[in-house]
């Protein structure tokens, strides 16, 4: 069974994470293998299809590879011309807001918005995520959906 406690630390694994790869990028170090090695920790794509939908994608909408979802967080893809690096725009912190968390057994779902801030200020995101827990008691992300607030 997953629990609510287990998908509040996945979402700070998630952001730490990621804050971990602005720092590597911004200290001239090894980024790339920190992406790597986040997107192998908290997505399965190493044990089954992950639906990834990220929130600056607007010509290759949907990132159910690796490789797609690498080339989102840090750029640098021939295959993916307009990514430029999500995890590359300074993010100095991850606010997460959960409108609702909800639970089935060793699946999990999360609704809200999360916010990521940097010298540009605040950008604010909706997001659902679907986490599943294997065997193991490893939990990992099947589900991605993030995209920009409706703009009236």
């Amino acid at each position: 069974m997953i629990t609510k406690e287990e998908v509040l630390d996945i979402q700070k694994q998630w952001s730490d994470g990621l804050l971990k790869i602005v720092a590597k990028h911004q200290e001239n170090q090894d980024y790339t293998t920190e992406a790597s090695n986040f997107i192998d920790k908290l997505y399965a794509y190493d044990s089954s299809e992950v639906l990834f939908k990220p929130t600056l994608a607007f010509d290759d909408q949907f990132r159910n590879t690796k490789e797609s979802a690498l080339s989102y967080f840090i750029g640098a893809n021939s295959n993916f011309r307009e990514d430029k690096g999500f995890a590359l725009k300074g993010w100095e912190s991850v606010r997460w807001e959960n409108a609702g968390i909800q639970l089935f057994g060793n699946i999990a779902i999360a609704m809200g918005n999360y916010h990521f801030k940097n010298a540009d200020g605040d950008l604010k995101v909706e997001f659902s995520f679907v986490y599943k827990k294997d065997d193991s008691g490893s939990i990992k992300i099947v589900l991605h959906d993030s995209h920009l607030p409706y703009q009236k």
